[in-house]
C-alpha cells in the first residue's frame, strides 16, 4: 500500500527561497539583520551612499566612475559566489544544471529581496551577442545626484561580474538610460568589451537606448 505521506513529501516543490518574509530575518531593534542562512546583511541608507559618492568625486575627480564600476565588478563576484551556494543546496542541484528560466526567476527574486528594484534580463539579442537588462525602482539611481549622463557605476560592475561568472565569459556592461535622468528604468547592455566600444561614445552623445541597440546590432 502506497503510504499517502511519503508521496506528498516526495512530490513536494521547494518554494521562494528569497520570499522577504523568509529571507529576511534578524532583530530589528537592535540592528541585525541576516538571511535565512544566518549570514549578516547589511542595510546601507541613501544619505551614507550619496556622502560616500561625493567624497569620492573629490578625491578622484572623474576617476571616480570607473573606481565604482570596479567595486561592482568585485562585489559581482563575490554576490554570483553566495547566491550560487544557496540556490543550489536549496533546489538541490548546482546553478549549471538548472533551466534558464529557473536560474532567472530566482536572479529576480533575490535582487528584489535585497532591496535593489526589479530586474528584467532580456535575451532578445543573444544572436547578436548582447544581453540587455533592465531595472526598474533601482536603488542605485536613488543616490545618484547632479548626472548628465547614465551613472549607476556600482550597478552596472554588478551585473558585469556576475552575467561573467554565470556565462564563463568575461563580460563589460555600458549603462544606457537611468531613471535619475527620468528615464522609466536603468537599462544596461552586457557583452564582449570590444563590441561595447561604440556604445560609450553613443551614451556620451545621449543616444536613446533603441538608437545604440540597433547601431550595435547593425556593426556586427
Amino acid at each position: 500500500m502506497i503510504n499517502v505521506a511519503d508521496l506528498i513529501s516526495e512530490s513536494s516543490l521547494p518554494g521562494n527561497y528569497f520570499a522577504p518574509d523568509a529571507y529576511v530575518q534578524g532583530d530589528f531593534e537592535s540592528g541585525l539583520i541576516e538571511n535565512r542562512q544566518g549570514r549578516r546583511l547589511l542595510a546601507l541608507p541613501d544619505t551614507l551612499l550619496k556622502g560616500l559618492y561625493r567624497g569620492l568625486a573629490s578625491e578622484v575627480g572623474p576617476a571616480a566612475g570607473m573606481v565604482l564600476y570596479n567595486c561592482g565588478c568585485k562585489w559581482g563576484k563575490n554576490f554570483f559566489r553566495r547566491f550560487s551556494e544557496e540556490v543550489s543546496n536549496y533546489y538541490q542541484k548546482p546553478v549549471e544544471q538548472m533551466e534558464m528560466i529557473e536560474l532567472i526567476q530566482c536572479l529576480k527574486q533575490c535582487w528584489k529581496a535585497h532591496g535593489w528594484g526589479i530586474i528584467e534580463p532580456n535575451f532578445s539579442y543573444y544572436q547578436q551577442g548582447f544581453l540587455v537588462v533592465k531595472v526598474k525602482h533601482s536603488a542605485f539611481a536613488s543616490t545618484v545626484e547632479s548626472a548628465e549622463k547614465p551613472s549607476c557605476y556600482v550597478e552596472a560592475g554588478l551585473l558585469s561580474a556576475f552575467f561573467s561568472e554565470l556565462s564563463g565569459t568575461n563580460l563589460h556592461c555600458i549603462q544606457t538610460s537611468c531613471e535619475s535622468l527620468g528615464a522609466s528604468s536603468n537599462q544596461f547592455i552586457l557583452g564582449l568589451a570590444t563590441r561595447l566600444k561604440p556604445a560609450e561614445a553613443m551614451v556620451e552623445e545621449r543616444k536613446s537606448h533603441s538608437a545604440i541597440m540597433q547601431s550595435l546590432c547593425q556593426e556586427r
